[in-house]
C-alpha cells in the first residue's frame, strides 16, 4: 500500500467524519435544552481534526524514518566481504540492490516465489536474472546472487512497513474519532479548538517557508565557503576576467582558471537596466492610462491583451529575440552605422523589457485603483486638474505599492535566463557599449553546472558563490524598497 493511498484514506475519513460531526451538531441541537457553543461546521472540523491529523502526523514520521531504518537492514544483511570495502565502494553496492529492488517491486507473486528459491538456494541465480531480463528490469550488468536476496527483502519489509504504517494510521483515526465524538454535547467549545488548529496549521506554514530560505541560504553559504577556500575572496568580487578553464574532455583543472565576478555581476545590472528602461515607463504609463483614462470597454479590451505578454514562457521570448528581434536589430542599426551584434545588450534588454511590462503595469494598476476615490474628489474639489489630480494626489498615495512592483520586476529581471542565453549570448564581456554581448550571473551558474561534474572543484563550486551573490543582491533590493515604502507610507481613511 502506497503513502499516497493512505493519506488519500485519511482525507476520506475526514470528510465523512465533518458530515457525521454536523449530523451530530444538529442531533444535540435538538434534544438539548442548552444552545450549541459552535456552529455545526465547527463540530464537523472538530472530528475530521481528530479523525485526519493524529494519523497523517504518525503517517509523516513513519514515512522519513521507513527508508533509513530499511537502509540499514540492507547494509547490516551484506556479507562480510562487502561491509569490509570503503564507503564509496559499498555506496555504489547498495545503489545497485536499489537499483534491483525498483525491479522487484514491479514483479507479479509468481516471480517473487522464484527469487525467494534462488534466496534460499533452491534455484541457480541465472533464474532470478532470467526473471528480471524478461520483466522489463534494466540492471546494466547481471546482480549477484546476495544483491537479488538484499533486494528481496527490502521489498518484503517494504511491504510490512506500508501495511503496519495504514494499521496504525487506521488505529489512530479510529481513536480520534471515538474520543472526538464521546465529547460532543452542546456547550463543547468546538469552534476554539478548530481556530487553535487552524492556527497552528498557519504558524506551520510559516516556519515551513522560514526554515526553506534559511536552509537555501546556509546549503549555498557552506558550498561558497568551500570555494573560497580554493579562490581568494577578493580574486572572486574584484576579479574583471572570467575563464573558469574547462578541459576539452570535460575533466576540469585543480585551481586553474579566472573567477572575476565583475563581467557577470555587470553584464547582470546592464541588462536588467535596459530591461526596466523599457518595462517600468511603458508599464507606468499603460496602468495610469487604464485606471484613470480609459473607458470601460477599453480597459475590459487592453488588460487582458497585456497581461498575455506574462503568460508566454521566456524561451519563447528567447527565440523572438535570437531568430526575429536580434537580426531586425542589426539590420536596423547598420541601415544607419551602426554595428549592433545580434547577440547583444539591447535585444536581450529590450525583448526582456517587453516580458515585464505586465508585471509593472497589471500590479500598478491595481495599486493605483486601490486608492480611495475620496482623494480624487477632493482634489477636483480644490480645482486641480486630472492630471494634477494623478501627479500630486493618486500617485503619491500608491507610491509604495508600485514601488514593490517595480522590485519585482527588477527581481523578475535579475533572475531570467533564457533569453539572456539566446539573446546576449554568453561571453563574459565588461564593456559599456550595449551593442555588445554580455553575460549574466544566472547563465553562468547554469553553465558551471551543466555536465558530469563533482563537487570538489572550484569550477563546480563557484555556482554556489555566483548564487549566494545573487541572493545577497536581490536581499539588498528588497531592504531598499522595505525603507522606501516605509519613508512614503501614509493612512488614508
Amino acid at each position: 500500500m502506497s503513502m499516497s493511498v493512505i493519506v488519500l484514506g485519511l482525507l476520506v475519513a475526514g470528510l465523512v467524519s465533518y458530515a457525521i460531526g454536523i449530523w451530530r451538531a444538529k442531533v444535540l441541537a435538538r434534544k438539548s435544552e442548552a444552545k450549541l457553543h459552535s456552529r455545526p461546521g465547527y463540530f464537523g472540523g472538530y472530528l475530521a481534526a481528530w479523525v485526519t491529523l493524529p494519523a497523517l502526523f504518525a503517517t509523516l514520521i513513519w514515512s522519513v524514518a521507513e527508508r533509513p531504518v530499511l537502509q540499514s537492514f540492507v547494509s547490516a544483511s551484506l556479507p562480510e566481504t562487502v561491509q569490509s570495502l570503503s564507503p564509496a565502494e559499498q555506496s555504489l553496492i547498495i545503489g545497485r540492490i536499489n537499483a534491483v529492488t525498483r525491479g522487484v517491486a514491479r514483479l507479479s507473486d509468481a516471480d517473487l516465489e522464484v527469487l525467494n528459491r534462488v534466496r534460499y538456494g533452491f534455484a541457480p541465480i541465472a533464474e532470478a536474472q532470467r526473471v528480471l531480463q524478461e520483466r522489463g528490469v534494466i540492471l546494466g550488468s547481471a546482480p549477484e546472487a546476495y544483491m537479488i536476496t538484499a533486494a528481496y527483502d527490502q521489498v518484503r519489509n517494504e511491504i510490512l512497513s506500508r501495511r503496519a504504517m495504514a494499521g496504525l494510521a487506521a488505529v489512530l483515526a479510529f481513536g480520534g474519532f471515538v474520543y472526538a465524538f464521546s465529547r460532543m454535547t452542546a456547550r463543547l467549545r468546538a469552534r476554539n479548538a478548530v481556530e487553535t488548529v487552524v492556527l497552528g496549521g498557519l504558524i506551520g506554514a510559516s516556519t515551513i517557508a522560514i526554515l526553506t530560505t534559511v536552509g537555501i541560504v546556509f546549503s549555498m553559504l557552506f558550498e561558497a565557503i568551500h570555494f573560497f577556500s580554493f579562490v581568494p575572496p577578493l580574486e572572486f568580487f574584484l576579479g574583471t576576467v572570467w575563464d573558469p578553464r574547462f578541459s576539452a574532455s570535460g575533466a576540469v583543472g585543480a585551481t586553474e582558471g579566472q573567477f572575476g565576478l565583475l563581467p557577470l555581476f555587470w553584464g547582470t545590472l546592464f541588462i536588467s537596466a535596459v530591461a526596466m528602461f523599457v518595462a517600468v515607463p511603458v508599464g507606468l504609463m499603460s496602468a495610469i492610462y487604464m485606471s484613470e483614462y480609459a473607458s470601460r470597454p477599453v480597459r475590459t479590451v487592453a488588460k487582458p491583451l497585456l497581461e498575455i505578454l506574462a503568460g508566454i514562457p521566456t524561451i519563447v521570448y528567447g527565440l523572438f529575440a535570437l531568430i526575429t528581434f536580434g537580426p531586425f536589430l542589426r539590420d536596423a542599426g547598420g541601415a544607419i552605422g551602426l554595428n549592433i551584434s545580434a547577440n547583444s545588450v539591447l535585444t536581450a534588454g529590450i525583448v526582456m523589457g517587453v516580458m515585464i511590462i505586465p508585471f509593472v503595469s497589471s500590479l500598478s494598476d491595481d495599486i493605483i485603483n486601490a486608492v480611495p476615490q475620496s482623494l480624487r474628489d477632493g482634489s477636483y474639489g480644490l480645482g486641480a486638474t486630472q492630471s494634477e489630480t494623478i501627479k500630486r494626489v493618486v500617485f503619491p498615495a500608491a507610491l509604495p505599492g508600485i514601488v514593490g512592483a517595480i522590485l519585482l520586476a527588477v527581481s523578475r529581471a535579475i533572475g531570467e535566463t533564457m533569453i539572456v542565453v539566446l539573446a546576449a549570448g554568453i561571453a563574459a564581456n565588461l564593456t559599456i557599449n550595449p551593442m555588445e554581448p554580455v553575460t549574466t550571473i544566472t547563465v553562468k551558474i547554469v553553465s558551471q553546472l551543466t555536465g558530469d561534474l563533482e563537487f570538489n572543484s572550484p569550477q563546480t563550486l563557484v555556482a554556489f558563490a555566483l548564487g549566494l551573490t545573487l541572493f545577497t543582491i536581490t536581499l539588498g533590493l528588497n531592504i531598499y524598497a522595505l525603507y522606501v515604502v516605509r519613508k512614503y507610507r501614509e493612512q488614508y481613511e
